[in-house]
């Protein structure tokens, strides 16, 4: 049970871990093509969080947020395989916070070409989540070994 266990969480990691190097190979001076895709879409949702709350959100730099999301998927991944329950709320709180960004097709309509891409990964993100949720579920429920270590009783005064 434990090999299938750990198995299963390299395989889920591998997602995060694999982009997070990728990204990290081309990054470069400029923050590499995740910059340059991020870019606009970040200017975007700043634009319309700046309108809904009707104030002016300061400047963000892309290359730091691209740093952030690498960091968020390497260290989480990293965490996750080894069955640390931070890794879970970093991946967790990395797809919260950027899947929205990234795949927003929201913006298209449903004929536009670009509607039914997105909003197939978006939806692959909502199942990642699912299933890191379920882990974290799961790891709260089951008791730890100190727990189930039977604890002698204490004399009763008299």
């Amino acid at each position: 049970m434990g090999f299938f266990s750990f198995l299963g969480r390299v395989l889920f990691a591998s997602l995060f871990i694999l982009s997070a190097w990728q990204m990290f190979n081309d990054f470069g001076t400029d923050g590499g093509p995740a910059a340059k895709e991020l870019a606009p879409k970040l200017d975007l949702a700043k634009a319309h969080l700046s309108s809904r709350l009707g104030v002016t959100l300061p400047s963000i730099e892309v290359r730091q947020v691209v740093v952030t999301i690498l960091a968020l998927k390497g260290v989480g991944g990293l965490l996750f395989v080894i069955g640390n329950i931070v890794g879970a709320y970093l991946l967790a709180f990395y797809l919260v916070v950027v899947s929205p960004i990234l795949y927003d097709f929201y913006n298209y309509g449903p004929e536009e070409r670009h509607f039914s891409p997105l909003l197939t990964e978006f939806l692959q993100s909502v199942a990642l989540f699912g299933a890191l949720l379920f882990f974290i579920g799961m790891k709260n429920s089951t008791p730890s070994k100190r727990s189930l270590k039977k604890r002698t009783p204490k004399p009763k005064a008299a």
